[in-house]
């Protein structure tokens, strides 16, 4: 089976991702899988792909109603049958869509997990012939994990009912005890299968500056977002409130910045216009609590700064590793205060209620309710209580004891109140089936997370390395020249490199002179380490004689020696949105040998990222290059794409095409559908939906151009 033409032919692609090819190879085979690959490694991909070859239907879970539909019209632009159930549609329709599933009109359905509640919707699923079912965002499975949802505790048993079929289970975030636990909670390699297959993609990303600001006000928080949006213009800054979202975003918006806001509290309408505005590119800054984020993949993110502490490492990095997907650098800037570590703390209480919260809770209602059922919003049975108590302990007693059967709550459409009303017969707080033990340990392990994020604040060493180390990389280097720490300790005089400094330079260099002022520092630090990263070989980089040269002293060596070329004036960096480097005189003198300069240097470090890199061998000469892109044919191209995605209904600018294909149009100027299919990123579906579209922009450009 040609793999690679299938993602050619599918989804436009000429070259796997680092990990990707492996992970489908598996799924292919029958084997169980945990795939812990970082945000933008393509885990959507290992399960989309193997769809298209097995037999029988695909069952994706995965938690976001949002991300599932730009994933089902991302599949139907490719021609790749796709639907979703969520809350989102109405049951006769959830009927029609199953009863099509049964027809075999699918090769993929995405499914939120909370449908497996219902009995009813799991025997209609029973009959299908269920190929693969993939579980996405898996740690939410994991009670050691930082966003736990129950609902997930349910796909156990609803595999058991589905005859067991394969599963392929996929994150971005688990340390080594999560993964355990996943393994465990879905059962994967039971029922006579062979034991699972785990594959971790490391979790470095050398393009990310890490770095913590000590802050003692929320004016000083202000005035610091100001200066890192002024400097990187396109970011997200999370904070851990609703209160504190609509602070930053009323600062931002009365100093002429341009920002959407987004949270929980907001309506959906807001939220969706909120998330496609800030998606399709119309505003560049989104101030969000943790509800923006899973799904949230637009490459060109410069920062992302957390306004207040998050509640763990992994939600920490999950967000922050939302930045530079594109390879380029960006930053990544925790504002630290002591203070703030009370909401995190106020935020553990409210969802792990003691044993005395539910006691009270319990005894409570049996009063109130004592004449029948009850309306009453949270805070007036908070207030019920004998003593004063944190009201989202309350909240999360109510669901506990819900859960249990104690009580059956109906939400009013259009209110905040819920009628509450004891189910009989009325059962005593010892007779319920709530496991207080269990209640106790995650209290204590989410206390422990919150301890491990403070000490990632507090730390004097590497935060490459600590982050590294926490997920369980136990070959992290030393320190990584790319956080606020080792940048710190890094300043020390220049001096004039070693005769083996000197030869790194002269191949950095070169790299640099060969696509000068074409691409970014991010590209070519990837070109020298010898990356087989997706936007690497989409761009045909990886021909280049330089492609590698680096590769034996690692990414963390080649970003700090791009670095300080840039800082001697050897390397030019352009403004822009897009900042591309170039060579300048005084490099060119380097690169040949005609001058040394001193340069700030650190002392060469070993590196988990140069092992196993693929380098170029010698062999035939590589292909003649074209000329790359024309900057006024992308911008036409952006904008078009801008207006075709508003058009479509503000679907996310990726669905058209990437930037990086937008590079490729504007490099290779194909004239007939013919040409278009030879740019990478465009298969025969995009040709087909776009085509006569793109071929009109270009020719429309040329005319103009002569």
């Amino acid at each position: 089976m040609d793999l690679r033409r299938l993602l050619d032919q599918h989804f436009g692609f000429r070259e796997f991702l680092e990990g990707q090819q492996s992970i489908i190879e598996a799924i292919l085979k029958g084997r169980d899988t945990l795939i812990i690959m970082p945000t933008g490694g393509g885990k959507s991909l290992c399960y989309q792909l193997p769809a298209l070859v097995l037999e029988g239907i695909t069952i994706v879970v995965s938690p976001l109603i949002a991300l599932m539909k730009d994933q089902v019209d991302a599949l139907t632009e490719k021609k790749i049958p796709a639907t979703f159930i969520n809350s989102s549609i109405p049951q006769a329709e959830v009927e029609s869509r199953i009863q099509r599933m049964m027809r075999g009109e699918f090769r993929l359905v995405y499914i939120a997990p909370e449908r497996f509640k219902s009995e009813r919707f799991i025997r209609a699923l029973a009959p299908l012939s269920i190929a693969l079912f993939a579980v996405d965002e898996a740690h939410c499975i994991s009670q050691w994990g930082h966003d736990f949802r129950p609902d997930y505790l349910r796909l156990k048993g609803a595999l058991q009912e589905l005859h067991q079929p394969q599963v392929a289970a996929l994150t971005a975030t688990a340390t080594p005890e999560v993964r355990r636990d996943i393994v465990e909670q879905l059962g994967l390699g039971r029922s006579g299968r062979q034991a699972p297959e785990i594959f971790v993609s490391g979790f470095a990303r050398h393009n990310l500056t890490l770095a913590v600001s000590r802050v003692k006000s929320h004016a000083e928080k202000e005035i610091r977002i100001m200066e890192i949006r002024t400097a990187l213009q396109s970011g997200i800054i999370y904070c851990a409130t609703r209160k504190n979202v609509e602070r930053v975003t009323l600062n931002l918006r009365e100093r002429g910045v341009r920002c959407v806001a987004y949270h929980g509290g907001m309506t959906d309408e807001n939220r969706t216009r909120a998330q496609a505005e800030f998606m399709s590119g119309q505003c560049n800054i989104a101030v969000a609590t943790n509800a923006f984020g899973m799904g949230i993949d637009r490459p060109d993110l410069r920062f992302v700064a957390h306004y207040d502490i998050p509640g763990s490492v992994e939600a920490y990095y999950q967000e922050a590793g939302r930045a530079g997907r594109d390879g380029e650098p960006a930053r990544c800037e925790l504002l630290f205060n002591y203070a703030d570590v009370q909401t995190q703390e106020f935020f553990i209480e409210g969802s792990n209620p003691t044993r005395e919260i539910i006691a009270d809770v319990h005894h409570a209602l049996v009063r109130l309710c004592r004449r029948g059922p009850i309306e009453m919003p949270i805070a007036e049975i908070a207030r019920a209580l004998p003593e004063t108590t944190n009201e989202m302990a309350v909240g999360s007693a109510l669901v506990l004891l819900e859960r249990a059967r104690f009580i059956q709550r109906d939400y009013r459409a259009g209110g905040r109140s819920y009628t509450t009303k004891l189910v009989e017969p009325v059962k005593s707080l010892d007779q319920l089936q709530i496991d207080f033990a269990r209640l106790d340990g995650k209290r204590q392990r989410d206390f422990a997370k919150l301890g491990e994020i403070i000490a990632y604040a507090d730390a004097q060493g590497c935060r490459h390395q600590f982050i590294l180390k926490y997920f369980g990389d136990t070959e992290a280097a030393g320190h990584c020249n790319v956080c606020d720490n080792c940048l710190s300790r890094a300043g020390i005089a220049a001096r004039l490199p070693t005769d083996e400094e000197t030869l790194f330079v002269r191949k950095a260099l070169s790299c640099v002179a060969r696509v000068s002022d074409r691409f970014g520092r991010g590209r070519i630090a990837q070109v020298l380490a010898g990356s087989r990263s997706k936007e690497v070989v989409d761009a045909g980089l990886d021909h280049l004689s330089t492609y590698g040269l680096l590769s034996d002293v690692g990414a963390d060596y080649v970003w700090t020696l791009l670095n300080a070329l840039i800082d001697a004036g050897c390397i030019a960096v352009s403004d822009g949105q897009y900042p591309t480097i170039s060579l300048t005189p005084l490099g060119g003198e380097v690169m040949r040998g005609k001058k040394n300069v001193p340069l700030v240097l650190p002392a060469r470090v070993g590196s988990k990222a140069a092992k196993g890199k693929r380098t170029k061998s010698s062999g035939p000469a590589e292909r003649a290059e074209s000329e790359f892109g024309n900057d006024e044919l992308f911008e036409a191209l952006r904008i078009w794409r801008r207006e075709k995605a508003a058009a479509m209904g503000n679907v996310p600018a990726y669905v058209i095409y990437s930037d990086k294909t937008l590079y490729e149009l504007s490099r290779l100027m194909p004239r007939t559908e013919t040409d278009l299919l030879r740019v990478r990123g465009i298969g025969p579906g995009k040709a087909r939906q776009f085509g006569a579209e793109t071929l009109g922009v270009i020719q429309q450009f040329v005319k103009k151009s002569g």
